[in-house]
Formats: structure tokens, C-alpha cells, sequence
């Protein structure tokens, strides 16, 4: 069968690699089926075009997906549409974090065939080869669909895949690269070449606003985790590798193996990870071996610089443990990214300006960081809340009507009104913004010091990238 998996439009200038993308390509090629890649992410196709495409080539089926987000949802809803116009209406199948947690509502609103819930390397083949052969749909784990008289129908949950080792690397061949190498990071040099990878899939932490389908954390070995890297260097001359999975830092030994992996195979890439404070606040040594290793940013997820409200939401950190992590990640010489959202279970005013002091203490302004509303995604425990709490109706009232913007409310949990949460808010980047320019120009004062009254014959412009 021909399959057209669509990479959407995110609105970026420079696109990132679509990871998980790259993955189901390779799943759905190695099973025999063929398999191209409409990159709407990279040229800013309209929908329209898409309808074109989809009329002058045959396809069997089209694969669409999102995370979950008030702007991912949008873009959804128009390629979904776009796709039904077209002349042959293939099979329409939906996948990703944005349609898993409440499959029923895509497919009885939008008219889609089928959303496979969850990863989606072996149950998509699967369900290509029962659509193929006309076997039987419901023996296909995790997927939903409407049958013949009208019926929803969710089949068993598929476990999740146990060696991720096994599951084939991202088919990037189907993809321009040549774009994505160029995607910025913190912390990157300007003739650095990006790509993005998985250490691992999952995460053993359960934060009240965070959405996963499976529980616990299932790493690949650092030796296929190097593998894929020397594969990069090779063949697209990267030299930059972020991270994109919640936890590379998932314990102290694992991070003590990988780095001396690394350093020992003279892979000689630079990198960004995500990381847990838990670990960083523990072991300076360990940081300063990843700092050898290569590594350049680790970012964090803060939430909140207040004790009470950490433990409301689960987050399984201290104020101390992170103010300690912190320190220690700059003592080893790496650039800390601090994500710090507002509007969390017990939150207030005095929590936000504790979060203000933090952030003007131990921002080094490698990114523009401001401070923006918790979003309660459904499938969280927030979520849930607020559908108890009368604050969301359902899914559709949450992405129809509340989660129209991530940088204002979808539903306030706090005790403030509206209008008192946006003064906290407008208060507080404000004062961000105001200290990251300051910043700019005083930085940029040191560098006409150095070019004028230095004679810097190495200076390159104000460049902004």
C-alpha cells in the first residue's frame, strides 16, 4: 500500500526534525509498504496544496499527527480537511499525543477512520496489513475506530515495547535534512549541524501536568545511542545532538556510563539534554563528566520555586534540591534552561515573585525565558481536575473554547480572579524581558569595547543568528 504520512506546519522559520515521523516512516518501509513524506513543516504548504497533491498522486492512506496544543490542534483540523476534499478520500489515520487520550472525540467530529492510540511503530503496520488483507480490525491492539453500524470501537491496550534498541533508527533519508540540520539550539555554534534523537522513551515521574499513556522509563543502550550518532556525523556531518526525551538523565550510573562511552568512543559531538534536578543537585563529578563529554545545555523543568506547590503537583523536588542542581550545573561549565510555569495547584503572587528572584539569579540568558500559565492538556490529572471542577466541559471545550493560546488561561486554578493572575503575569515578564535586554546591551557594549579599543580583528557582525 502507498502511504503519505504528513509532517505539519508548526509555524517555525527553521523547522525541527519530526522524530517521531522519522520512526513510523521506517516502521511502516521495513514492513514492505511504501511510504513518502509531505513536508508541509519545511515549505508552509496552505492546506489547499495538500488537497492538490492528494489529487494528482495515489495514495491508500494518510497518516496525520500531532502533540497536543491549541495551535497543533488547529493545523489538524484544516489538513484533516483538506485531506477529505481530495478526490479519492483515502484512509485517514491519526496518531500522537494530541488524539490519544480521547480518541472517541476525533473520530465521531472529524470524520477519521482511525487513531491508533499511543507508539505507534507496530500497531500502525499492523493495521496497514489488516487493512490490506481485510482481516479482521479488532484484533489490532490500541486502535479506535467507527465500525460498518456505528459503533466506537477501542481495542486492548498494546504494552509498550520493551528493547527500544530493536525499534529501527528515524528513516531520515525520506527527509530533507539539509533544513533541519539548521534548526537553532541554546548554546549551539553558527556552523553547527543539529539533529535530534531519543535516549530513551518514558519517564518514572508522574507531574500532575503531564500527559504519558505508559508508565515508567525504558532506555536504549549507549552503545546503539552511539551508533546512531556516528551514523549522523557520517552521513550528514552532524555535529550537534539535542536530546528530545524527558529524562537522558534518568540516573547517576547511567549518565556516569554514557559520558565515558562517549569520551572513549571519540564521538566529538557537542549536545543538549533534558534533565532532573534530582540527579544534577547530587553530583557536581557527574556533571562535569557530561560537561567533558560534551555536553552544553541541560534543561530543566522548575515549575515553581515554592516547596507546598512542588509537592502539589507532584513534581518530586525541593526548592534546595534545585537551587543546588542549579549551581552545580553552572560550577561544571553547562548553560541551564529553567522552565518555570505559573497557575499550578496553590499557587499565588508570592510564588510568582519567588520565581521572579530565581530566574534574575541564575538565568545566563542563553534562551528568552518568560514565565507562562500551566495548561491542564487532557489525559493529565490536572485535566481531570478541572473537568471535576466544573472548569472544562470536555475535550472539545477544551480545545474549542479554553486552550486557545498557551501564554494566556485555560482554566484558573488559583484563588486570584482572572484578571489578578494576568497582573501577576504582565508584572513578572516584564521584569524578565527588561533584565534579558539588559543583558543584550550590556553584552554588546563588551563586544564594541573589545572590536574598537581592542582592535578585534576576529569580530563578525551583530549577527542575530
Amino acid at each position: 500500500m502507498r502511504i503519505l504520512l504528513v509532517s505539519y506546519d508548526n509555524d517555525s522559520s527553521i523547522a525541527y526534525f519530526p522524530l517521531g515521523l522519522g520512526y513510523l516512516a521506517a516502521a511502516i518501509r521495513n514492513s514492505g509498504h511504501s511510504v513518502e513524506i509531505y513536508q508541509q513543516d519545511i515549505f508552509h504548504y496552505p492546506p489547499e496544496h495538500l488537497t492538490e497533491f492528494l489529487n494528482k498522486n495515489h495514495f491508500d492512506i494518510v497518516g496525520l499527527g500531532a502533540c497536543g496544543g491549541y495551535y497543533q490542534y488547529d493545523i489538524l483540523k484544516k489538513n484533516i480537511k483538506a485531506v477529505r476534499e481530495s478526490k479519492e478520500n483515502p484512509i485517514l489515520i491519526l496518531g500522537g499525543h494530541l488524539p490519544s487520550p480521547e480518541p472517541k472525540f476525533f473520530l465521531k467530529k472529524y470524520s477519521v477512520d482511525f487513531v491508533v492510540v499511543g507508539e505507534g511503530e507496530v500497531t500502525t503496520v499492523e493495521l496497514i496489513d489488516a487493512l490490506e488483507k481485510q482481516q479482521e480490525l479488532k484484533n489490532v491492539k490500541s486502535i479506535a475506530y467507527i465500525d460498518q453500524e456505528g459503533v466506537y470501537i477501542e481495542t486492548e491496550r498494546r504494552p509498550p515495547i520493551e528493547n527500544i534498541d530493536e525499534i529501527a533508527r528515524p528513516a531520515y533519508d525520506l527527509f530533507n535534512i539539509e533544513h533541519y540540520v539548521l534548526n537553532p539550539e541554546a548554546q549551539m555554534k553558527r556552523k553547527d549541524r543539529k539533529m535530534v534523537m531519543l535516549s530513551g522513551r518514558g519517564c518514572p515521574f508522574k507531574c500532575n501536568f503531564c500527559y504519558r499513556l505508559d508508565e515508567g522509563f525504558r532506555p536504549r543502550s549507549t552503545q546503539d545511542i552511539i551508533e546512531e550518532i556516528l551514523f549522523l556525523k557520517d552521513e550528514y556531518r552532524v555535529t550537534f545532538i539535542s536530546f528530545w526525551d524527558e529524562l537522558l538523565m534518568s540516573s547517576v550510573a547511567r549518565m556516569y556510563e554514557f559520558c565515558n562511552a562517549l569520551i572513549e568512543s571519540k564521538v566529538d559531538v557537542s549536545w543538549a539534554c533534558n534533565g532532573r534536578l534530582n540527579f544534577a543537585c547530587k553530583d557536581v563529578e557527574m556533571l562535569k563528566l557530561m560537561k567533558k563529554a560534551g555536553c552544553v545545555f541541560i534543561n530543566y523543568g522548575i515549575e515553581s520555586m515554592d516547596d507546598y506547590c512542588l509537592k502539589l503537583m507532584h513534581k518530586n523536588l525541593t526548592t534546595d534540591m534545585i537551587i543546588q542542581g542549579i549551581e552545580n550545573t553552572r560550577i561544571a561549565g553547562i548553560s541551564p534552561g529553567l522552565n518555570i510555569i505559573f497557575g499550578n495547584l496553590g499557587e499565588n503572587r508570592t510564588v510568582i515573585e519567588k520565581d521572579v528572584e530565581f530566574l534574575l539569579k541564575y538565568d545566563d540568558h542563553s534562551q528568552l525565558r518568560t514565565i507562562r500559565p500551566v495548561t491542564p492538556y487532557p489525559g493529565t490529572e490536572l485535566y481531570k481536575l478541572a473537568v471535576q471542577k466544573g472548569l472544562i466541559k470536555d475535550i472539545e471545550d477544551f480545545y474549542e473554547n479554553k486552550h486557545r493560546n498557551s501564554d494566556l488561561l485555560t482554566c484558573n486554578f488559583t484563588d486570584m480572579t482572572d484578571d489578578e493572575f494576568y497582573e501577576c503575569l504582565f508584572w513578572a515578564n516584564n521584569i524578565i524581558l527588561d533584565n534579558y535586554v539588559d543583558h543584550l546591551r550590556d553584552k554588546n557594549k563588551e563586544v564594541l569595547e573589545n572590536l574598537y579599543h581592542d582592535k578585534n580583528s576576529n569580530f563578525r557582525g551583530f549577527r542575530t543568528v
